[in-house]
């Protein structure tokens, strides 16, 4: 019976399936494998025993493990045992010299390896279909928003080129930190490898060059969780990122403003009550995520926090903090490639807001020119009183403009209309959007 909704309602299948009882065990498996073979390669077990070792792995399964879980309490020596009764005389070398989190940590970079792959893949396909609306949207005028309220023209392409331009860091962050997640360990009780004798040193470098993971520096019985911690705060800050945008579309598809909107199906349903209902459920439903992924980053930092050579309080905390930041986190960045991709937006409304507030929100615009005339701090005096006139009386900016004599001695009408006019004042816009995109694609 499911019961965690991330069993029946979240998740990809790709992510999910890496953090299933098979795919961990078949890990654990692969780690006891690559480390008899490294210890053969120094000669300090047989290599026809490291052979028998790796052809019966497939022969392990999670029901058998379990049955000896069951009555010994300990979970990877039940790994262990479940091996070496496939490998006859052989099944004495499994696991020689290894302490248990050698095998679960070690096994653990595989499986963040194979996550960490499918998180930068869909980075990759954000990256990508923002871009591709930063470019489609380049032109698209629309006003800008301070403190909720409306303030000077943007584009819509400046907003998805931000948003990309984020994206893009993630990816660069994330290229950073694999080096240092993505490192197995093979250290024996407390790390000091006294149990793989001289040798021990080689065995830790030859195991990870098997599984093609980098090799702890030192450790004790454990890989050292600031590890994890940054991995974790690093999936924290991709999911505010997903949270950020978000809760713009949710702002922006708001009934007064509406000038976009989620893709909403012929036959979709927004409301149980309120028949005309049309609600940004998968924005919401990111947003939502977003804080249970963030939630995590504590519990991260605490595990790194354990007596001495370690303790258990690790264990059973990131039994549940792994696989769900991950799936988590995978979910959520696949939502949004599918939201960007079919959103929608509306001209219409766009330039209805734009015309909105009669002009009184190009008023930088006609300040800057004024400014020129008669400098910046008096240009700004007159554009207020000017301003607040027009919101008091309900006139368009234009007529409260063109009334002042302070401002029509120094500007013509056309000098007015022209610095009225939103198309004429976004800047760089245009620009700056097509720097981003050249180089979010140069970085592809």
């Amino acid at each position: 019976m499911a019961i965690h909704p991330i069993e029946f309602r979240y998740g990809t299948p790709e992510m999910k399936r890496i953090w299933t009882e098979e795919v961990r065990l078949q890990k654990y498996l692969e780690v006891e494998s690559a480390l008899a073979r490294a210890e053969a390669d120094v000669g300090l077990i047989p290599k026809d025993a490291a052979n028998t070792i790796a052809a019966n792995l497939n022969k392990v399964k999670v029901d058998r493990v379990k049955d000896i879980e069951d009555n010994i309490g300990h979970d990877l020596m039940a790994v262990v045992l479940s091996l070496a009764e496939q490998c006859g005389d052989a099944g004495e070398w499994v696991h020689f010299g290894a302490t248990s989190n050698d095998i679960l940590d070690t096994a653990l970079a595989l499986q963040l390896r194979d996550g960490i792959d499918i998180i930068e893949k869909r980075l990759r396909e954000l990256k990508d279909v923002l871009v591709d609306r930063a470019v489609e949207h380049k032109h698209t005028l629309c006003v800008s928003r301070t403190h909720g309220q409306i303030g000077v023209p943007t584009t819509y392409g400046l907003r998805f080129a931000i948003w990309a331009s984020e994206v893009g860091r993630h990816l660069q962050r994330l290229s950073q930190l694999k080096p240092r997640i993505l490192v197995g360990q093979m250290s024996g009780a407390s790390g000091t490898g006294a149990s793989f004798g001289s040798s021990y040193i080689e065995i830790k470098d030859k195991t990870m060059q098997y599984l093609g993971l980098g090799a702890v520096d030192v450790s004790n019985q454990l890989v050292q969780r600031d590890r994890y911690a940054e991995l974790v705060m690093f999936l924290a800050n991709v999911a505010t990122t997903l949270d950020k945008i978000g809760i713009a579309l949710r702002n922006l598809q708001r009934s007064e403003i509406a000038e976009v909107e989620e893709v909403f199906g012929p036959r979709q349903v927004g409301s149980s009550t309120m028949p005309h209902k049309r609600n940004p459920i998968k924005s919401e439903q990111v947003c939502g995520l977003a804080r249970v992924i963030r939630a995590q980053v504590e519990p991260a930092l605490l595990n790194n926090t354990l007596w001495d050579e370690r303790d258990l309080t690790n264990s059973s905390c990131e039994r549940v903090i792994f696989p769900e930041v991950m799936i988590l986190t995978d979910h959520t960045i696949n939502t949004m490639v599918a939201i960007i991709q079919n959103i929608q937006l509306h001209p219409e409304n766009i330039r209805k807001n734009l015309d909105l507030l009669k002009g009184i929100n190009m008023s930088e615009s006609v300040m800057m020119g004024l400014a020129k005339q008669i400098g910046r701090q008096q240009a700004h005096d007159i554009l207020r009183t000017c301003a607040m006139n027009a919101r008091k009386t309900g006139k368009h900016m234009i007529d409260s403009l063109i009334e002042n004599e302070d401002i029509i001695k120094h500007l013509s009408k056309d000098e007015i209309e022209h610095l009225m006019n939103p198309e004429n004042y976004i800047g760089a816009a245009v620009e700056q959007v097509e720097r981003v995109v050249k180089k979010l694609r140069d970085e592809t």
